[in-house]
């Protein structure tokens, strides 16, 4: 086994049994691509787990932080959100995205979208940047909160 299959075996054994349920049912053309990303945001932070919400894969901490959007099929989207409700007096997340990944619906959420799985695999480390700093601002905007 590569080195890089034994890292992705061991990030996916945080992977829930419902959501591999749910991905080996999955009929999407970047299915692979998604799969490979899913292992990618578990091996971001040891504290990472998933589950299915909304029917899809979805990463949590302390609470959701990030769900795939399975629709439509013709790309990969990742939403990144501060949980399942919107909050009061949401704080605006400032993203470094130099390669104009992301669209911001709303000033604590946007959607990661990439094209294709060519453009998936030429931006992993770029979709590793944005989620980590993605749980740095959330957590940080958690403890302002509790102050």
């Amino acid at each position: 086994m590569s080195s890089s299959h034994r890292t992705l075996a061991k990030n996916m054994s945080k992977a829930s049994a419902a959501v591999d349920a749910l991905m080996n049912e999955l009929d999407h053309p970047c299915k692979e691509s998604i799969q490979a990303l899913r292992a990618l945001i578990l091996s971001l932070d040891a504290r990472i787990h998933e589950e299915v919400k909304w029917n899809a894969p979805s990463f949590y901490i302390a609470d959701h932080f990030a769900t795939f959007k399975l629709r439509p099929l013709s790309s990969i989207q990742l939403v990144l959100h501060t949980g399942a409700k919107v909050k009061a007096n949401p704080k605006q997340f400032d993203v470094a995205d130099p390669q104009n990944l992301l669209t911001w619906p709303a000033k604590d959420r946007c959607v990661l979208t990439l094209r294709s799985p060519e453009e998936a695999a030429r931006h992993r480390e770029a979709v590793a940047k944005i989620v980590t700093a993605w749980i740095k601002q959330l957590e940080r905007n958690q403890v302002d909160h509790t102050a």
